[in-house]
């Protein structure tokens, strides 16, 4: 079967994904190439593929990346983020993070209060599931970031930490992360509809 190529430069979040899900969707695709024009993109896009059975090749190319991806002739069915989770009777909580800051009115006491809540966030252990940085909040997964440490020791305790590519991408910080899994917006939303709470710091 030919290699497909599908087209996703000047996409925005979560863009490339779907349309990567769109063509998988549509048949048998054995191979598919996916142009993007990102490195958020690149990473999205190839570990939405290794989740859907392919075996990922990227190409760096002047303006953008390529994605070459293959089916694995011993994948089985396509495991997604709704197909990874152990079956549990516990609650799952999801909390997002869209600051580096936590209330207003002053940024320094701002940014001790979001230091003091994410080292907090065990104690919801075992309901706390996932925890989503968005925009500011992206800034807390990088290299020197306060609270970096304390995200790493919940992710090694079990705590799947979802980090916005496309916030990473737009403050330049996307080879500074250090903790989490860089991911796109239909994730965010999955995890988002599969928690049964959601905990919001904006």
């Amino acid at each position: 079967m030919s290699e497909q190529v599908v087209d996703c430069r000047g996409m925005s979040c979560p863009g490339p994904v779907l349309k990567a899900k769109e063509i998988i969707e549509g048949g048998s695709v054995a191979s598919l190439c996916v142009l993007v024009d990102n490195r958020a993109a690149r990473e999205n896009v190839g570990r939405f593929l290794s989740r859907m059975g392919y075996k990922t090749e990227f190409e760096e190319e002047q303006g953008g990346f390529t994605v070459r991806a293959t089916r694995e002739e011993s994948a089985s069915a396509c495991e997604s983020l709704e197909g990874t989770e152990n079956p549990d009777t516990r609650d799952k909580v999801a909390v997002v993070v869209g600051t580096d800051t936590m209330g207003k009115g002053d940024d320094t006491l701002g940014r001790k209060l979001i230091k003091n809540f994410i080292a907090t966030l065990k104690e919801m252990a075992p309901e706390l599931w996932r925890i989503i940085l968005l925009n500011g909040g992206v800034k807390l997964a990088v290299e020197g970031a306060e609270s970096l440490s304390e995200l790493q020791s919940l992710e090694r305790n079990g705590v799947t930490i979802l980090v916005c590519g496309t916030c990473l991408d737009h403050f330049r910080i996307l080879d500074k992360k250090q903790v989490g899994e860089t991911t796109n917006m239909l994730d965010v939303v999955t995890a988002m509809q599969m928690a049964d709470k959601v905990i919001s710091v904006m």
